[in-house]
């Protein structure tokens, strides 16, 4: 009889089921657990339902976000002219002094041959180009909050830029030049013996980023009409004049050329230029 029953228990120790056992799992009847007991074993632990759904205990510290490129960085961009300033000449056309010459405080900008109009092109980039920078983890502002309201003046432009200290500033245009001209330039400043002496040449290393990224990201052809490469040096724009901070103009394209207007109505090439024009910026940013 001894034999027998050690025979049984041996059994059942390695086929657990046919004698009414949990198996090698987690236990969960009475009869394993006595068993185990009466081998001179733990009983095993058993967990509810409620407690194996309880997530895995933690220290309780979070792990930082990811880092993002341009982190820590300030950048200003400026939607050149706005769509209600055809409707106030008396406040666009009011002269301003942008240290080398008056000069209106703001004008309509030119358009499309069928209308689609400056304002509402760089409205629209520059607003594409602020989401991809946030994106990327810059502080962005704009110098206006809407594409129906008039101004800001070219001076009031510059001084956005310098309050916010940005780590670089862009003016975004597009250029009402002949018909039988096209292609891009970046405009930047000359030293005039003004506040934007101090940051000429980190203005034409930014227009030179710039320039670079945005061939590369839209096929868009230097322009054949003004500048060399695409590089234009100009000391009656107040906007740059008047600027403390790294800053550039970008006429993205002529708007009066078939070929370069195609371009500029489309939303998804716009989505191009914007891209383009966020690499040129991160690029000079050194991120």
């Amino acid at each position: 009889m001894r034999a027998l029953a050690a025979s049984a228990l041996a059994v059942c120790g390695l086929i657990a089921s046919a004698c009414g056992g949990a198996g090698s799992g987690a236990g969960s009847g009475a009869g394993s657990g006595s068993g185990d007991a009466a081998a001179g074993q733990a009983a095993p632990v058993t967990t509810t339902a409620s407690q194996q759904s309880q997530p895995p205990q933690t220290s309780g510290k979070q792990e930082p976000p990811a880092a993002k490129p341009l982190d820590g960085k300030v950048i200003v961009i400026d939607p050149g002219h706005n769509g209600g300033n055809y409707r106030r000449p008396d406040i666009i056309n009011r002269q301003v002094d942008v240290l080398t010459e008056k000069k209106a405080c703001d004008t309509t900008g030119t358009s499309t041959n069928d209308g689609y109009s400056e304002a509402a092109f760089t409205w629209d980039v520059s607003n594409r180009l602020a989401k991809i920078l946030k994106s990327r983890g810059a502080a962005v502002k704009l110098t206006r909050s809407d594409n129906t309201g008039v101004g800001p003046c070219i001076t009031q432009r510059a001084a956005i830029g310098n309050k916010a200290k940005a780590d670089a500033a862009i003016s975004v245009h597009a250029d009402g030049a002949g018909p039988g001209d096209h292609g891009f330039h970046v405009i930047m400043p000359k030293k005039i013996g003004g506040p934007v002496d101090k940051v000429v040449a980190k203005s034409s290393r930014l227009g030179v980023d710039v320039r670079d990224a945005y061939r590369k990201g839209t096929g868009i052809a230097y322009s054949t009409y003004i500048g060399r490469d695409a590089l234009d040096y100009r000391n009656d724009l107040g906007g740059l004049n008047l600027s403390t901070v790294p800053k550039v103009f970008i006429e993205t394209g002529n708007m009066r050329n078939a070929g370069d207007a195609a371009k500029l109505k489309s939303p998804a090439f716009r989505q191009r230029i914007a891209v383009a024009l966020a690499n040129g910026l991160q690029h000079y940013l050194g991120a």
